[in-house]
């Protein structure tokens, strides 16, 4: 398996000529995280991440999480010391606040950092990744002696944390949780119930667990409106810092998984544990949405990471492995010669540009939305952080699964065997989209909830954002031509099929939830084309001619060979929800009555 090649000089590129990133730094609060100290700070980390990090992934994979006779947690072996060497270099704590003894950095440079950690091992990354929704969580709704308590340690990781929402029972359905959470009398509550699918939810990693648990206060409404959040450790925290006796939780299994074997997925049950309420009663879901929104772009960010690291592998083999002879070849070529496969790579290679200028641009939002001094860009950066969530999580994820298997496939035969590392990558990525809200449920999200901001003005403001770039390119020359003629047909057929969306939406929900997906879909092909062309643009500015023809033909080959399958979805998103639901379950088995028979 290939050695991982952190990608920092195009992470560098994008913070400064793509996403906005010296917006941010000129913010206050930022000054310390100019652009040069990020970008040193970057190729420290992917010096780490190369080092300490990449070199578990598959033995981690191998030997797995295991779960001993007495309910403890084993991580893979390689995995304790990179843990604490990772916690010791302080790379959990570069985007949370000073105040509570983080590096104070920008979310964009945490994200960054994110997809270089992921890459390197996805299934050692889950731990910081849910201790980092659960701090957002308490730097949110956690009262001041909460944040003095749990925050410091869980930011330096020292402690990790977790989120505890789904229950057999209660999945995406999230208001049919059961969790009772019993007051005590003394300020604090009895938590007792299961819940499963919990990410390192017991390992031994730290000595300290702090989970973050949904449950239900007695006669609290039903549904949602019901749910409160409780900090529930491991070890309750005495008033000196030092750790209680063993809290009323325990790890009854872990689950056997398809992919991420290094990381413990467990069941917990909660017997009269004491939890100590965050904010006030039937807050849960804000405090939950808190910690989803925030994770769900590390998610996407996921999908880019395991790509990105399938794609270098795949890459590599693909110089190596000779195989017949290519066009005009008189001996063996590598396979890397042949059209086929460098179309694969391409294709790879451009939907992860698209993708890392993607999310990157999300983050830098996320930063202008917090932290911007000027009130109405902070709501409308806002407002492109709510439409561009449920797009990175869903597509960075559905492209996450179709490069993998794109990777396995450049290797052939040798892709589907183990030692190869290929088939984990594919194995990994593919919770992705079905963790942290389905991409089904981003969808619904997308259509149901953000599209309505405003009657549909800020879709419609960010179509038009889009199309500012087309003066450019026109201006660009002959070798623009493609990407501007494509951009501009489907930002159209995008605009179209918004207008569609708002014009259906009350009249026939149904209809509107049925083309979801592709209307997501459309959403993420066309925004990465944008920001591709973005990309091109500036790299002719840049006066570096090795990286602007890069740029461009990398903006050229999405716009020609990847853009137009937007318009391709149109049709989908706005097909309507008949015929859906015009064949029953007996019809969809292809179990009804066999037709009769002409015997004349």
């Amino acid at each position: 398996m290939s050695d991982y090649r952190p990608p920092v000089s195009d992470l560098a590129f994008v913070l400064e000529h793509v996403v906005g990133y010296p917006q941010v730094a000129a913010l206050p609060g930022y000054e310390h995280a100019d652009l040069d100290t990020v970008v040193g700070l970057l190729e420290d980390c992917g010096d780490f991440m190369v080092k300490v990090v990449a070199p578990t992934n598959q033995p981690g994979d191998v030997e797995g999480a295991q779960r001993d006779a007495d309910g403890t947690v084993r991580t893979p072996a390689a995995f304790k010391s990179a843990y604490r060497q990772y916690v010791d270099a302080g790379w959990g704590s570069v985007p949370f606040p000073e105040e509570f003894d983080g590096g104070g950095f920008p979310w964009s440079v945490g994200l960054a950092i994110q997809e270089m950690l992921g890459s390197s091992n996805m299934a050692f990354a889950l731990c910081p990744l849910l201790t980092q929704g659960a701090i957002d969580a308490l730097l949110h709704y956690g009262d001041d002696a909460q944040k003095k308590t749990y925050l410091p340690k869980m930011i330096s990781g020292e402690w990790t944390g977790t989120m505890n929402l789904t229950e057999p029972q209660a999945g995406s359905d999230v208001g049919a949780l059961t969790t009772r959470a019993v007051p005590k009398g003394d300020g604090t509550y009895a938590i007792t119930g299961q819940k499963i699918y919990i990410t390192y939810g017991e390992h031994d990693l730290t000595e300290q667990i702090v989970h973050l648990v949904l449950a239900r206060t007695p006669g609290a409404p039903a549904g949602t409106r019901g749910i409160s959040c409780f900090i529930v450790p491991k070890f309750p925290v005495r008033e000196d810092g030092s750790l209680g006796e063993h809290n009323g939780v325990s790890c009854l299994s872990i689950e056997h998984k398809l992919g991420i074997h290094g990381a413990p997925t467990c069941v917990l049950s909660y017997e009269d544990a004491t939890g100590y309420l965050i904010g006030e009663e039937n807050l849960g879901m804000r405090i939950m949405f808190v910690m989803m929104n925030s994770a769900r772009l590390s998610v996407g960010t996921q999908g880019l990471s395991i790509g990105e690291r399938a794609y270098q592998g795949s890459l590599t083999y693909a110089t190596e492995r000779k195989q017949g002879k290519a066009i005009g070849a008189t001996v063996d070529s590598p396979i890397i010669d042949f059209p086929d496969v460098r179309r694969m790579l391409m294709t790879q290679k451009a939907y992860l540009s698209a993708l890392r200028r993607l999310v990157l641009f999300n983050a830098v939002q996320i930063d202008l939305s917090t932290h911007s001094i000027d009130e109405a860009a902070r709501v409308r950066a806002a407002e492109i952080v709510g439409l561009l969530t449920p797009i990175s999580k869903s597509f960075g994820t559905d492209l996450g699964v179709e490069l993998t298997s794109l990777a396995v496939q450049v290797y052939g035969g040798m892709g589907y065997i183990e030692e190869t590392g290929a088939a984990q990558h594919f194995r990994d990525v593919r919770i992705t989209p079905i963790y942290e809200g389905t991409n089904g449920i981003q969808a619904a999200d997308l259509v149901g909830r953000k599209l309505a901001v405003r009657r549909g003005a800020s879709f419609l403001e960010f179509i038009a954002t889009m199309r500012e770039i087309d003066t450019e390119l026109a201006a660009a020359g002959d070798d623009f031509a493609s990407i501007r003629v494509q951009l501009r047909t489907q930002l159209d057929s995008l605009e179209a099929a918004t207008g569609w969306m708002l014009r259906t939406g009350q009249s026939d929900p149904n209809a509107v939830l049925a083309g979801s997906s592709p209307y997501l879909r459309m959403w993420g092909l066309i925004a990465g084309g944008w920001l591709m062309a973005r990309s091109a643009l500036a790299g002719v500015s840049t006066g570096d001619a090795d990286l602007a023809d890069t740029q461009l033909v990398l903006a050229r080959f999405y716009a020609e060979q990847l853009l137009p399958q937007s318009a391709g979805l149109f049709g989908a998103a706005t097909g309507g929800a008949r015929d859906l639901f015009a064949l029953d379950a007996d019809q969809l088995a292809g179990s009804g009555r066999v037709p009769s028979r002409s015997l004349g």
